[in-house]
């Protein structure tokens, strides 16, 4: 494991890989650390370690960007090989700036990045493999050692004798740590609160902890979300073996790419409908309903009051639009805008986090709700988690819909926005609703479904 030393210097090889597929790229670093990210034509993959970035405190996001900008700009990129397949750091942030790690979040620092020692980009039909190393000033590092070393490891990878994941192990038990009266009690609590005019809207989150008789597999949580949820952001960050947080998020938090910035405004939802007609019928329902609507718009505009000091052109829909995913469909505004002074997307990150959507209106004092309100801790729960490259452009997504795994024991997380019309019991169904994507992915129901029959 390699912290970033401003005396070495990074260097890279790259080659073409055809025929890897990211999975197999996974399942063969498995037991070390492993690094994913994949949305629309791009899948992002790495083992092993280069480099390590890790940050503390309220300057978190900018001593990260610090780091990493010293980090690329002494690299040396050998075969000077596309953009596609230069080196980037994987990672995130914890949800509060002075998370402080505890037993289950003991692996993930409030700022983290991992330059991955191999890393494996896809987009289309294209496919790089890169190896990446720090060396000592005035170190030598021929390039015929990087060649065999990468042309090895992508032997390796072709030869594919990994197992297919096959499912979980036996499981053990199912725990929700916060009962439905408690809950009931928060929600009241916060309405009331929101009435008298304290707060607009806060997000509440609950736990599920599992536990099986054996360390979780998260290369089959993994497939099951890749076919499930091909839409959503999908990520994986294993700082350690069998430590992982990974998930499938429908959120943008925020991409850059040079002056071009993406995001959205996702907050309402409502199930599924079991035909197509029903299904219509739901999409309707949200669309005019009042409560879900106000939640919506709260977020939309906090989005553009922050964007707008920032940037020389906003685009921002008048209305949402459904974004449906397999079990639940959301309201859903994308947001586009061009940077007046773009400096890759940490400035962005930091400015955003928490967007309403996962704090709340005012935000600071919605977030001293959450963690005066919610006992189980966040740790990178509903935070930025995502990528950078050599430009410090990057994709980060907003965290839900996610696990964190401690070897055979996971928690997984599921919030509501709450807004003065809430009712506990129906965003009681709300995130009953969105811990089905990671239950499933587990095995959870049918493996409870067998102990039923």
């Amino acid at each position: 494991m390699n912290s970033l030393n401003q005396h070495e210097r990074l260097i890279s090889y790259s080659m073409r890989a055809p025929g890897i597929t990211v999975a197999e790229f996974l399942r063969q670093a498995n037991g070390h650390e492993r690094f994913y990210f994949e949305h629309g034509d791009l899948a992002l993959a790495g083992f092993g370690i280069a480099a390590e970035l890790t940050a503390w405190g309220a300057d978190r996001v900018k001593t990260i960007e610090d780091k990493a900008r010293r980090l690329f700009d002494g690299a040396q990129v050998i075969d000077d090989a596309e953009a596609l397949a230069r080196p980037r750091l994987f990672g995130g942030f914890s949800f509060y700036s002075d998370f402080v790690t505890e037993n289950t979040w003991a692996a993930f620092a409030p700022a983290y990045f991992i330059l991955p020692h191999y890393q494996l980009v896809k987009r289309g039909g294209d496919t790089w493999l890169t190896i990446n190393v720090q060396v000592g000033a005035g170190e030598l590092c021929a390039e015929a050692e990087l060649r065999e070393a990468l042309e090895a490891r992508y032997a390796a990878l072709l030869d594919a004798d990994q197992p297919i994941p096959d499912g979980q192990s036996e499981l053990i038990s199912v725990n929700y740590p916060m009962p439905l009266d408690r809950w009931s009690e928060i929600i009241t609590d916060a309405t009331t609160r929101m009435k008298a005019g304290e707060m607009q809207k806060v997000v509440l989150a609950r736990v599920c902890e599992i536990r099986f008789d054996d360390v979780i597999d998260v290369d089959s949580a993994l497939a099951y979300l890749n076919t499930k949820y091909a839409d959503c952001y999908r990520f994986l960050f294993e700082p350690s073996p069998h430590l992982a947080f990974y998930g499938a998020t429908p959120e943008l938090l925020v991409a850059v790419a040079g002056d071009q910035l993406t995001t959205m405004g996702l907050a309402g939802s409502i199930k599924r409908g079991a035909t197509p007609e029903d299904d219509a019928l739901l999409a309707d329902q949200l669309l005019n309903d009042p409560k879900e609507r106000y939640e919506h718009g709260i977020v939309v505009d906090t989005l553009r009051e922050r964007l707008a000091p920032v940037t020389a052109a906003l685009s921002v829909p008048n209305a949402p639009i459904p974004l449906k995913l397999s079990n639940i469909q959301h309201l859903y505004t994308p947001i586009t805008g061009r940077l007046s002074h773009p400096a890759g997307v940490l400035p962005l990150v930091e400015l955003l986090h928490p967007t309403p959507a996962l704090g709340g209106v005012p935000r600071d004092r919605a977030m001293q709700y959450i963690r005066d309100a919610e006992p189980v801790p966040r740790g990178w729960y509903a935070a930025p988690m995502g990528w950078l490259d050599h430009n410090l452009d990057g994709m980060f997504a907003v965290a839900i819909r996610s696990a964190v795994v401690q070897n055979e024991r996971a928690w997984l997380y599921a919030g509501a926005g709450i807004v003065a019309e809430s009712i506990p019991q129906k965003e009681w169904d709300e995130t009953a609703l969105k811990f089905k994507p990671m239950l499933n992915a587990l095995g959870i129901e049918r493996q409870l479904a067998h102990v039923r029959a």
